[in-house]
């Protein structure tokens, strides 16, 4: 969420705590962050409350049937975690390798598979997943266009993206708007929705003002 967690797969790749010009993600060492990422409410989840509302809202998002999930950007694997306890198989991507280790020993014993990789070329193959799940990553990515269709290629007939994303800041803002994701995402799949997430502080354990939301969509 992650931040997705709330991770995302590469020092340019993680939503900002701070998104303001003098603190831009690229220049963030998130190997060296990784001791203290969960510390945030919608990272770690540590929270019940907080816990509770994204385990809700991947019930609404992912099949009820059991299902192999891509976990894109994954942190330190809070979201996957929750999708294991779901019922679900989980394979999670991040460039961090400190990221990868705390996401291993999180959910150790459990239906899940981490790997240390790049989020805009997943080193997986095609049509292996039901779902793939990025969050707070998507916005960082140079040609988002273009990794969206190779994501689509990652998934099985009839899969889904489940793209959680946002503005946030309002000095220097940084993020994808909505409708631009939406565009880009809807010439390539069968059906998409946009879901407004930042009128419920229980997801990020705090009132927020700016843009927060999820593109759900259906190949």
């Amino acid at each position: 969420m992650t931040n997705i967690d709330d991770g995302e797969t590469s020092p340019t790749l993680r939503t900002p705590n701070k998104p303001a010009a003098d603190d831009p993600p690229e220049t963030v060492d998130w190997d060296a962050e990784a001791p203290t990422f969960d510390d945030e409410p919608d990272h770690g989840l540590r929270e019940p409350a907080v816990r509770e509302a994204w385990a809700a809202r991947l019930r609404e998002w992912l099949p009820h049937r059991a299902c192999d999930v891509l976990d894109l950007g994954c942190g330190t694997g809070s979201l996957s975690l929750l999708a294991t306890e779901q019922g679900h198989q989980v394979t999670g991507i991040d460039a961090s390798t400190a990221m990868v280790a705390l996401a291993r020993a999180k959910l150790a014993g459990r239906p899940a598979v981490f790997l240390v990789g790049d989020a805009a070329a997943p080193p997986v193959g095609e049509e292996r997943f039901d779902v793939i799940l990025v969050r707070h990553v998507l916005w960082t990515l140079p040609d988002p266009g273009r990794v969206l269709r190779r994501w689509c290629g990652l998934l099985r007939p009839g899969g889904r993206l489940v793209l959680v994303e946002g503005v946030w800041g309002t000095v220097a803002p940084v993020g994808i708007p909505a409708e631009r994701l939406y565009g880009l995402v809807a010439p390539l799949v069968s059906e998409a929705a946009v879901v407004p997430l930042g009128d419920d502080p229980l997801l990020w354990g705090k009132p927020v003002e700016d843009e927060r939301y999820a593109v759900l969509a259906r190949l």
